[in-house]
């Protein structure tokens, strides 16, 4: 294993704490994990996050699958194709640097106009567009929920979550599937997410008992913070590269 045992503790850490809030919340799993981990060690973020992502969303969908409203999310995923290879394309043209500040500027540029209460309607225009969003950035830097938790900010708890879990499980094995072509993948990845599945496990269970708790404008309040949250954290790590 590449990185110290107690790097690999303090990552089931974060990893148990990014996992609970997506599993309350609808998003944040890797908006919370994927830069402290790079902190702790850049072989612990950001493709682990991408592994452990398919099966917490999995069990998300299934625990609320009495909420998935079918009706948008085929759009949203036919935007992550699309989405999936402009990030690919980026992912080989721009360094670092410009990969964050673009992906940063993009969802934060989207909360602005979000928290202004400006009229965002889940049209099949706007869900297309989401999904492509979702897909770029979640291909390029493992932070594909901001644009999706923007969509659906307006509506139930449940119907939050378990849509954008769908969502997520699809967009993010067509992720995995581009990354793993691209030859993007290796082994090291796989094996640090194996290390981090009992993190993931007990952040699931744990967030599982906080659903009622978001509701109505907590809820809201959540899904902005946390996708201002992302945007900051990349624009800084552009700038501090």
């Amino acid at each position: 294993m590449p990185v110290a045992l107690w790097e690999l503790l303090l990552a089931a850490l974060i990893t148990a704490g990014g996992a609970a809030v997506q599993s309350a919340v609808g998003v944040g799993f890797a908006m919370v994990s994927v830069p402290l981990l790079a902190i702790v060690d850049g072989t612990l973020a950001p493709v682990p996050q991408l592994l452990l992502a398919v099966p917490l969303t999995a069990s998300m969908a299934w625990r609320e699958r009495h909420a998935i409203e079918l009706r948008g999310i085929g759009w949203v995923l036919a935007g992550r194709a699309p989405g999936a290879a402009l990030g690919l394309w980026l992912l080989k043209t721009l360094d670092g640097r410009a990969l964050d500040a673009l992906i940063g500027a993009m969802v934060l540029a989207a909360v602005i106009v979000v928290a202004s209460k400006a009229a965002v309607r889940r049209t099949p225009r706007a869900e297309f567009a989401a999904g492509m969003a979702a897909g770029t950035s979640g291909l390029v830097a493992s932070i594909g929920g901001p644009p999706l938790a923007l969509l659906y900010r307006d509506d139930r708890g449940e119907v939050v979550r378990s849509n954008l879990a769908v969502i997520f499980t699809v967009g993010i094995t067509v992720s995995i599937l581009v990354r793993a072509g691209a030859g993007e993948i290796v082994g090291t990845d796989v094996e640090v997410a194996l290390w981090l599945l009992p993190g993931l496990v007990a952040g699931y269970l744990l967030g599982g008992r906080l659903l009622a708790r978001f509701e109505g404008r907590l809820l809201r309040a959540a899904l902005l913070g946390l996708s201002g949250m992302a945007a900051t954290v990349l624009i800084l790590k552009s700038l501090a590269l």
